[in-house]
């Protein structure tokens, strides 16, 4: 039997205010290239669309002088700066069946593990991976779009603005753990986030 072909999006968060940071973090060159432009590189040849969600009109015209054309750059329907409110946005603007969820600032993002995650959500409404102690990482996860969106919505209308509020209204939520990932990313660099200008010099001394 030939296997369904669903399409997928990437929404790519980069509202954020990054206060650690002390500038957007997104546009924050690594070897002269955006941080960005290496999530959008990792996802190219996984998902059919890629949604990059912002915070203002200012914001947007900054990223879409970097991203171009290809990628759809959406600011937040609400002014309030939240993960939830941010993934709400880029959600409803998805047409993907399913959609993976990823912050603009891990550049070492490992396309084998985006594609395993998107894999394996077919059919389930999310796929989250886990560390051994329990922690989850909900911001470079796969949801099936219709289903978030409603759980994104429900939890926003109760005033929960975290992730793991629409999670937690999911149905079908699998689980996977790092250990299981680590067979596709050794290292797992996938989940390193260039929070403060000290991860910027880590990630470069990665590179090198």
């Amino acid at each position: 039997m030939q296997q369904l072909s669903l399409k997928n999006s990437a929404v790519i968060l980069a509202g954020g205010s990054s206060k650690r940071f002390g500038r957007e973090k997104g546009l924050t060159e690594l070897f002269g290239k955006p941080l960005v432009d290496y999530v959008l590189a990792k996802v190219s040849g996984v998902v059919d669309e890629k949604i990059l969600v912002v915070s203002s009109e200012v914001q947007k015209l900054r990223f879409a002088t970097v991203t171009g054309k290809k990628v759809n750059v959406v600011v937040d329907e609400l002014e309030i700066q939240s993960p939830l409110i941010g993934a709400l946005t880029g959600l409803k603007h998805a047409h993907g069946d399913y959609s993976v969820l990823l912050p603009c600032d891990t550049p070492f993002l490992s396309s084998q593990v985006i594609a395993t995650l998107l894999r394996l959500c077919i059919h389930r409404h999310a796929v989250v991976p886990q560390w051994p102690n329990g922690y989850v990482e909900p911001l470079e996860a796969a949801y099936h779009t219709k289903s978030a969106v409603a759980a994104a919505e429900a939890a926003a209308k109760c005033g929960e603005l975290d992730l793991r509020s629409m999670i937690s209204r999911l149905h079908e939520v699998k689980y996977v753990s790092t250990l299981f990932l680590r067979q596709l990313d050794p290292k797992l660099l996938t989940f390193f986030n260039v929070n403060t200008p000290e991860d910027l010099r880590a990630a470069e001394s990665i590179i090198e």
